[in-house]
């Protein structure tokens, strides 16, 4: 298996954009600006071989004609959703496969921040690519989907090792956390995790990549079944009962308005 390293590429005003690498060839994950790709690229002497996107939100698709101008490179992209500059359609099932890389992608259908978004894992390196379904103490908002396809799609990747890596598209970090806390204020590895986050933002490290275990320990998101959650939406007025997909809709909608 070859050496490979996931660069951070920071881009407008809290994206992440990945560039996965061997010292020698990069792919792009979720390139929303090419300017920072090519400055990286450029910066590491990488050559781009093969574009990979979660969904079509603009932010993660933004770059990818600006970065073909320079190389003629596959584009993987979800199937159902009309993103233009797509060469290879995925779902779940498929994998995409960058061979210049020895890397092997799992591709997992994760509806919810959108009607078609996926998900990639490497599976031999624990890694997931899981654009802004999952953030780090959070999740995407609900633009297309549904709550119970949301629900269904965490679920999902909640079943991945624990020490598998998220890399997320966001440092949305803290302001999740305080949500979280908010939401679960009797969680102490949540108050743990809040502290070691907010230290990593003071000193201008990101927060990402997480770990599916702390995400499983410490995200409302993935915690919603648990009682002190369901508890405080009752309290608040926020759920009547304590069906899950109801408690996480009214998380979700919670947080949605949460300053």
């Amino acid at each position: 298996m070859s050496i490979l390293s996931v660069l951070p590429v920071p881009a407008f005003n809290d994206n992440y954009l990945w560039l996965i690498h061997d010292g020698q060839y990069a792919a792009a994950v979720d390139p929303g600006d090419a300017t920072p790709i090519l400055a990286a690229l450029k910066a590491h002497n990488l050559s781009l071989v093969a574009i990979l996107l979660t969904h079509h939100h603009a932010d993660h698709v933004g770059g990818v004609q600006n970065l073909l101008q320079h190389a003629n490179i596959p584009v993987f992209g979800p199937s159902t959703e009309n993103i233009r500059d797509v060469t290879i359609s995925l779902v779940e099932g498929d994998q995409a496969v960058v061979p210049e890389l020895d890397l092997t992608l799992d591709v997992l259908d994760v509806p919810g921040h959108t009607s078609g978004h996926i998900a990639y894992v490497a599976r031999d390196r624990q890694w997931l690519f899981c654009g802004d379904t999952l953030f780090a103490g959070g999740c995407g908002r609900l633009f297309e989907g549904t709550p119970a396809q949301m629900v269904s799609s965490l679920a999902k990747l909640t079943k991945l090792p624990d020490d598998t890596q998220v890399y997320c598209a966001h440092e949305y970090t803290l302001s999740n956390l305080r949500f979280a806390l908010a939401a679960e204020p009797g969680n102490h590895a949540l108050q743990t995790r809040f502290s070691a986050e907010k230290e990593k933002r003071d000193h201008g490290l990101p927060t990402v990549p997480s770990y599916i275990g702390l995400e499983k320990a410490t995200n409302p998101f993935l915690r919603y079944r648990e009682k002190e959650i369901i508890h405080g939406l009752q309290s608040h007025g926020r759920l009547t009962g304590d069906d899950p997909i109801s408690a996480f809709a009214a998380l979700r909608e919670w947080k949605n308005n949460f300053a």
